[in-house]
């Protein structure tokens, strides 16, 4: 049994296939029923509802059923279908959701951007096939994105949507919300001759050049908006200044676009009661009753081939826009989702709802919100959301005959230019990164003078383009040191660059604090070598030795890469002690520029002897990239003109220690012959350094503890590992004298 002063020797054994294939088969059927069960979270937690959330669940699902039919009927229109099959979306959504999600905020429906591209499909190919209706293109694209959806899911690929970066998402949700917009505006005025199918900037022309046909229609559209962004900006000013009424108030604000269309729609039957055959302004007309649509969705290869393109971009926002607030609502209110599950709960209610005569849908983000503020406490509150549209589907349709298609577009307009990036998130993105400000516009600029599916194409194309190149060419550190104390004058601090990765007040307080022990001159913190806040404090590590810190993995992508910048930072920092090398031989390569001053100067610089690598940030290593560092010490070794020692400090993953040592980098040479530290002055910095080794574990009882790997080249940190080079150098010297 090891004493409790024993150091902890780290061995990772790998166990054998049979082994593993053991364990596999031995979890198999409690991992089968629990992956079976996770499909259904409902069956893990109904058995602890309580009565008393029922109340809380039924206010929540019921508010959010009277915003989500209005939002129906006003999103179908920019999908260019009829109105009811907003309700039908809806419907299906928020009843299945609560079944297969694990979120209790979030809310599925239809939402701005998927309508907006379905409604571009739908225009594509009516185009082409008039005899297709645009339900069936609706539906075809809902059946397969719900399949598609589902596949990732039980694959659990639901990982690749993480590529995406937040301002491309940004990007094609402010591109989107000015196009919907701009299709909008012409229906606010009732102008009729502007096609919305053209690009932006032509809807934009058209508008004012028609302008002078306005309707009736703006004094309904105008005014809705004026009285829909009036509540918005003084609801939360009047909730503080009257706090007795911030209920009423609250739920004023989240139901004014459902308030300004049941007023619109009251006024409109007043003003169109007597004009029914030509109505004063554009609305909405019949909706059919109950679930007409309902029928099992045929598969039309021609439908699916016509809007194959528009198809991945749908997919590709289900799930960004589901899993974005699913994570927000979840780290808001503290609990957590699984993001795979969700991508299946969505996939399943796209599949369903084909059924229903549904288009895709995904949860959005306004009636989470809304969901959320209203005390939702379990999934069930969306049961209550269907129930209130299909109330609407088979009791209110006579009222929605008369609902005025400019409100209707003034609720779009409201609701989507929320989707914009503000101010504060540009400028924010300026100062962290230009190249994805950049990014973020070229995302806007093609959504609005191309289409969104090319956005997003080009803009996620373009970023993985710049992560392949950061993949390819990471950073590698050449390593120095610094001691804590005893090396400054302590009159002069030390100066932080707020933006430097090495600030931080407690470094500096003990950089310059006078009560510290004297053992603790002997403390050392090890930095890059390039970094100029410490340049006049930098001191020369032990001669002959090298410390080097690649940045990321290394895989096939970078391997060629970092061996290069590895070689060229030997190079920089010792001599060659290589006769072909050094001298102007024969045999010296043929595209080999050197000068006579070159080579006196290398004099200057020591032999390199050791080289200690620190793997810290190194997560992953692949065989093209163990290949390449061992010709790379091939390489060093023909550069030093003798045997070169590999060490290894802070290995991150024991995946890539087992990797090394199957490559032999965990063993050393054995000690033998004569060194080069029998020089005076290498022998008194061998010492000098040995001594500081030997104070700094005697005055530290927590680095007599600090583990021991089991193979000498392989060390816990750079200190130890120093330490342990050291040693192994001072025996050296001793037999070489």
């Amino acid at each position: 049994m090891a004493a409790p002063n024993d150091p902890i020797v780290i061995d990772y054994a790998k166990p054998t296939l049979k082994e593993r294939t053991a364990i596999m088969f031995h979890q198999l059927p409690k991992a089968t029923s629990n992956y079976l069960i996770s499909l259904v979270p409902i069956v893990q937690w109904i058995h602890q509802y309580r009565l008393s959330w029922l109340v809380q669940d039924m206010i929540a699902g019921i508010t959010v059923g009277m915003l989500i039919v209005p939002q129906g009927i006003a999103y179908a229109k920019i999908a260019n279908l009829d109105p009811q099959y907003g309700l039908y979306t809806s419907f299906v959504g928020v009843s299945l959701y609560c079944f297969f999600g694990t979120s209790k905020d979030i809310s599925i429906g239809p939402i701005t951007i998927v309508s907006l591209l379905v409604g571009q499909a739908v225009q594509q190919v009516t185009a082409i096939h008039p005899e297709i209706t645009g339900p069936e293109v609706a539906v075809t694209l809902s059946l397969f994105a719900g399949v598609i959806t589902l596949l990732i899911s039980l694959t659990r690929l639901g990982i690749l949507v993480e590529l995406i970066p937040e301002p491309v998402i940004a990007g094609y949700m402010t591109g989107s919300a000015i196009t919907i917009s701009f299709g909008q505006w012409p229906k606010v005025f009732g102008i009729e001759r502007v096609d919305s199918r053209d690009a932006d900037y032509i809807i934009l022309y058209e508008f004012f050049k028609n302008i002078n046909t306005t309707k009736l229609d703006a004094a309904f559209g105008i005014t809705a908006l004026v009285i829909l962004y009036g509540i918005k900006f003084s609801s939360s000013r009047l909730s503080k200044r009257f706090p007795k009424l911030s209920k009423p108030i609250f739920l004023l604000n989240i139901m004014r676009s459902g308030l300004i269309v049941i007023f619109g729609t009251v006024i409109s039957y007043l003003v169109n009661r007597q004009h029914r055959g030509h109505p004063l302004i554009s609305i909405i007309k019949d909706v059919p009753a109950g679930f007409d649509a309902m029928a099992i969705p045929s598969l039309n290869i021609t439908v699916l081939k016509d809007a194959s393109v528009t198809l991945p971009p749908i997919v590709l926002i289900l799930i960004l826009e589901h899993i974005s607030i699913a994570k927000a609502f979840s780290r808001t209110n503290n609990y957590t989702i699984d993001p795979n599950q969700e991508i299946f709960a969505i996939g399943l209610s796209n599949l369903v709802g084909s059924f229903f005569g549904a288009y895709p849908s995904t949860g959005a983000f306004s009636r989470t919100a809304v969901m959320a503020r209203s005390g939702v406490k379990t999934p069930i509150a969306g049961v209550f959301s269907g129930a209130i549209v299909v109330l609407a589907l088979y009791a209110l349709t006579p009222a929605f005959y008369y609902i005025p298609e400019s409100i209707l577009a003034a609720v779009v307009i409201h609701a989507v230019l929320d989707l914009m990036a503000g101010p504060k998130f540009l400028k924010s993105l300026w100062r962290s990164s230009m190249i994805e400000f950049i990014l973020f516009l070229i995302t806007v600029v093609i959504a609005c003078f191309v289409d969104i599916e090319t956005a997003i194409y080009v803009s996620v194309g373009l970023y993985l383009f710049l992560l392949f190149l950061k993949l390819a060419r990471p950073h590698v550190i050449s390593i120095s040191r610094v001691k804590l104390n005893g090396i400054h004058d302590r009159k002069a601090p030390l100066c932080f660059d707020v933006e430097s990765p090495l600030t931080n007040k407690s470094l500096t307080t003990l950089l310059n604090e006078s009560s510290l022990p004297k053992e603790a001159e002997t403390q050392c913190i090890y930095i890059d070598d390039q970094d100029m806040h410490f340049k006049d404090r930098v001191e020369v590590l032990p001669e002959g030795i090298l410390i080097i810190k690649p940045t990321q993995s290394i895989l096939y992508l970078n391997a060629n890469w970092v061996t290069e910048r590895i070689l060229d930072i030997v190079k920089l920092h010792t001599r060659p002690n290589n006769e072909i090398v050094t001298t102007d031989s024969d045999e010296r390569p043929w595209n080999e520029v050197t000068s006579k001053n070159t080579m006196s100067s290398d004099t200057s610089r020591p032999c390199l002897e050791v080289v200690l690598f620190d793997f810290s940030s190194v997560y992953r290593i692949d065989f093209t990239a163990l290949h390449a560092l061992i010709s790379l010490k091939l390489a060093m070794e023909k550069y030093a003109g003798t045997d070169i020692e590999w060490h290894f400090c802070s290995i991150a993953n024991p995946e890539v220690r087992q990797l090394l040592l199957q490559s032999n980098f965990g063993q050393l040479p054995p000690l033998q012959g004569e060194s080069a530290l029998t020089v005076a002055s290498g022998s008194m910095e061998l010492d000098k350094e040995m001594s500081t080794c030997e104070q700094y574990k005697a005055t530290h009882v927590r680095d007599r503890l600090i583990p021991v790997d089991k193979y000498p080249a392989f060390h816990w940190d750079i200190p130890s590992a120093v330490c342990s080079i050291s040693k192994r150098r001072q025996h050296q010297k001793k037999i070489n004298h």
